[in-house]
């Protein structure tokens, strides 16, 4: 008997041995663990959806710091009337009245509160006066809607081309707090790479985390509580809406006094926004977990059932599942762990590999107390915890593999979910032994109830194909086929996705994106900056007279910035943008010289009419015009672009480098180009997927192969494990590829987590397969014996583990349910390859696999 024998037989008999006492020891540690559950927190951030180290977030950063981007909300609003009707504009009104006392919001621009420069009859020099809005003005109707329409401050971004829906911008209060907890956890963090082991730097490092997650879960009570106020208010509003009856005058395009009624339809509003998706996200994801949780333990407590046709055994699968989720989300509360989009697939996932280990304990103690109905209780589960003990171990050990694997990734959910599945999968292990070990020893013995394996006969099926000479090399001949169409499919696979697309039609986030990207100037954003580089000698202002030298030397000359050389070039990334495809508003100092240009007279603003409203601007209305657009003091250009992230022919990041390549072109050498956003992080993350993919798969197939060597002792037997458990994930993989289906940040696990799971069929079979033919001295008669014993826990567990991913369809986030459903037809292939490619495997190799054990006999003998 060599050691491991030894160690597992040591631990079965503790188990047994006290059973009360080792229950109650589980239990006491399981509350301990539960203690900390309501401390599990969760994070849904656009943060958990960006790559870790990404160098353009640091520019993004600073970006939105130099130029005050602020956090802003966008409600589309379409009115059953007129844009401009009385009944419109009141509604707008008294909208933005309500929307305004809102705690949290700064400002709500709506049409109301756009200058109306041309419609008003305005002079070039009475840009620096007061300026009418649409609540002031006495322009008609027609020159109002001509300027909303032709304006380049308002067309296609504060209303719609068919001048049917309108924007309400809703600036929020900014929180410089949440930016300087990142830049001191950020600076802190560069100082601890140079500084290993700076146990100063590290504990500042954790005070700061500890404070900056307390601020920010006070920072999103708010937020929710503000999102929650303004839905409340538009939902007032689209009630009031569909109830009312438009105005006569509404109807201004009736023919004969006869009103056109579809003409328009109920009022609609929007809410689109980066807090409002946060705040959602996190409603999908506590949502999610209750619905996976709850349909995994329902369906698979039915399966059960079916299975065992006895109450005890479901009661206490499911007793173990629960005390295993409680004793995982209680850690990670404990540890200070987030779920995110990603990883709150946790529960599902740890719920169907629990389940997995007790149908395996539970079917050895059914198959030892048949055999041996003489031997007392604990006698049997004795046996039953010692023979399972390996194979459930190794097949645990696989699976963590395949989750550890997805820390090779640089986008923190998907690390995320390989930490906390590598954590809670070792806390299944040692709960299902700990408690089933116990509570079965506490049971009396009770017949076994054999019905669903004497009526159901697919082990058997597939033993007989795997048997059959023909049907074997029908199957070689079929799966052959299918690695060479599933590689050829993985050629075509690609990472395109849409934000719009992550999520269904019917929710809001869905509806308001869609909206404002097609009739509002797009939703993602870019930001483009042209960074001009220093001349030797920066030429001065020909155009200025020498009488306004003396004034404008005061301030640093920085009037004198506005040369002909910058709006040169402001002039042609401007035009080269709105001309550019897939890119829908674009917002710079080009505006104001095209707007400028039409209230001069058609002349263009030259230097001296920039400088001269650079000086004249009060700091209130500099910081409004031009702060967004110019930063003089580094030299710089910025172009705030909105790209149609619904078009389907869009391909980011061939957009982004055609974007890139084209306005260096465009700029010569005298600038810099460079290109931020949200888009651009969008971009990067997708970027990585494949390499993400190529890592995480790489080290998963080492790892693998080297622990079926380890196991077995056969290198044979560990390339057909691998094989075997290979041509199914490539096979779904491929089949994304010929359906155009992209990866993306759930399907990018796909691989890893359904090889960790997979694998186990492999090592119970494999492990199961070698005891019977060291029994039998026949590989058929082995093969048998396998399908009719390991090969119905195989199906058992194989069906939990459909049931808990088939439940993510569920869900309110595509990425979530493509996973589910490919996971599930990946673990289907590896069903199918476990009970009849992998017996046919071993069947073809049995002579050589017979030679190689006869080997290792005489080397050990020696």
């Amino acid at each position: 008997m060599n050691k491991s024998d030894k160690i597992k037989q040591k631990l079965a008999r503790i188990l047994v041995s006290a059973p009360k006492l080792s229950l109650a020891l589980a239990l006491i540690l399981c509350a301990f663990l539960c203690a900390f559950v309501p401390k599990l927190a969760i994070d849904a951030s656009t943060q958990t959806l960006l790559l870790e180290n990404d160098k353009d977030l640091e520019l993004w950063r600073d970006i939105t710091k130099r130029y005050k981007i602020p956090n802003t909300l966008v409600i589309a609003y379409t009115p059953n009337s007129d844009l401009l009707s009385k009944s419109s504009i009141s509604t707008l009104a008294a909208l933005s009245k309500d929307l305004a006392q809102i705690k949290g919001v700064k400002s709500v621009f709506s049409m109301l509160d756009a200058p109306l420069l041309l419609s008003s009859g305005l002079k070039f020099s009475d840009l620096l006066g007061t300026i009418p809005t649409l609540k002031d003005s006495n322009a008609s109707k027609e020159a109002i809607k001509a300027e909303f329409l032709s304006s380049p401050f308002y067309k296609n971004s504060l209303v719609s081309s068919d001048f049917k829906t309108t924007a309400l911008l809703l600036t929020l209060e900014p929180n410089p707090g949440y930016n300087e907890f990142i830049s001191s956890i950020t600076a802190l963090e560069n100082t601890l790479k140079t500084a290993e082991n700076n146990a100063t730097v590290k504990t500042l490092l954790k005070e700061q985390r500890a404070a900056f997650k307390a601020y920010r879960d006070e920072l999103r009570v708010a937020e929710h509580e503000q999102i929650t106020q303004i839905r409340q208010v538009i939902a007032k509003y689209n009630q009031n809406s569909q109830s009312r009856i438009p105005h006569q005058d509404e109807f201004s395009n009736s023919q004969n006094g006869i009103p056109y009624q579809d003409e328009f339809p109920s009022s609609q509003l929007f809410l689109g926004g980066i807090n409002m998706i946060a705040d959602d996200m996190i409603a999908f994801v506590k949502s999610d977990l209750a619905t996976y949780g709850l349909a995994t333990l329902l369906l698979c407590s039915l399966c059960l059932f079916v299975y065992y046709l006895q109450l005890r055994y479901v009661f206490l699968a499911i007793f173990i599942c629960l005390v295993c989720v409680g004793a995982a989300s209680g850690l990670f509360g404990l540890l200070g762990f987030e779920i995110t989009v990603i990883s709150s697939n946790y529960i599902a996932l740890q719920l169907i590999i629990t389940l997995s280990v007790v149908i395996h304990l539970i079917n050895s103690y059914r198959e030892f107390l048949r055999k041996k109905s003489s031997f007392s209780q604990k006698a049997i589960v004795y046996l039953a915890l010692k023979e399972r003990m390996s194979p459930c171990f190794f097949a645990i050990f696989t699976t963590i593999i395949g989750f550890i694997s997805l820390v090779f990734s640089d986008i923190r959910p998907i690390i995320s979910l390989g930490v906390m599945m590598s954590a809670s999968i070792t806390l299944s292990l040692i709960f299902s032994f700990w408690l089933f070990g116990s509570i079965m020893s506490l049971l009396s013995k009770k017949s076994v109830n054999t019905a669903f394996e004497r009526y159901f006969s697919l082990t058997t099926l597939c033993a007989k194909i795997a048997l059959n000479l023909r049907a074997r090399k029908v199957v070689f001949a079929i799966s052959a086929l299918g690695l060479c169409v599933g590689l050829w499919g993985i050629s075509k696979l690609s990472v395109e996705n849409s934000f719009i697309g992550y999520f269904k039609e019917n929710t809001d986030i869905y509806k308001g994106m869609e909206l404002i990207d097609n009739k509002l100037g797009g939703t993602v954003p870019l930001d483009i900056i042209i960074s001009f580089k220093k001349d030797k000698k920066e030429p001065r202002n020909s155009s200025l007279d020498d009488e306004f030298a003396d004034e404008f030397a005061s301030s640093d000359a920085a009037q004198y910035w506005f040369n002909e050389r910058r709006m040169s070039v402001l002039k042609s990334v401007n035009e080269y943008l709105k001309n550019k495809e897939f890119i829908g508003s674009v917002s710079s100092l080009a505006d104001l010289l095209e707007v400028g240009k039409e209230l001069n007279e058609g002349r263009e603003l030259d230097a001296l009419a920039l400088a001269l409203i650079y000086s004249s601007l009060s700091g209130e209305r500099r910081e409004l015009i031009l702060t967004p657009f110019v930063s003089i003091e580094n030299d710089e250009l910025h172009f705030s672009v909105r790209t149609l992230d619904s078009d389907p022919r869009l391909k980011r990041a061939e957009f982004l480098s055609t974007l890139q390549n084209e306005l260096n072109e465009l700029v010569g050498e005298n600038a810099q180009v460079k290109i931020s956003g949200a888009m651009k992080l969008y971009t990067n993350m997708l970027d990585s997927l494949f390499s993400s993919q190529i890592n995480s798969l790489g080290f998963v197939l080492l790892a693998f192969f080297a622990t079926f060597w380890l196991i077995f002792a056969s290198l044979r037997l560990a390339i057909i494990a691998i094989c075997i458990n290979i041509l199914p994930l490539i096979c779904v993989l491929g089949a994304m590829g010929l359906a155009g289906l992209s990866l993306d940040i759930m399907s990018i696990t796909i691989g890893s987590i359904s090889l960790g799971i997979g694998v186990d069929s492999a090592i119970h079979y494999i492990y199961r397969y070698k005891r019977e033919l060291a029994h039998f001295k026949d590989s058929k008669k082995a093969i048998i014996a396998s399908h009719a014993s390991i090969g119905y826990a195989l199906y058992y567990t194989s069906f939990a583990v459909f049931i808990g991913f088939g439940v993510m369809i569920s869900s309110n986030f595509w990425p979530t349910i493509y996973f589910g459903a490919l996971t599930d037809l990946v673990m289907f292939f590896m069903l199918a390859s476990s009970l009849i490619l992998l017996p046919s495997l071993l069947l073809s190799q049995s002579a050589a696999l017979a030679n190689e054990q006869n080997k290792a006999k005489t080397i050990n003998a020696v």
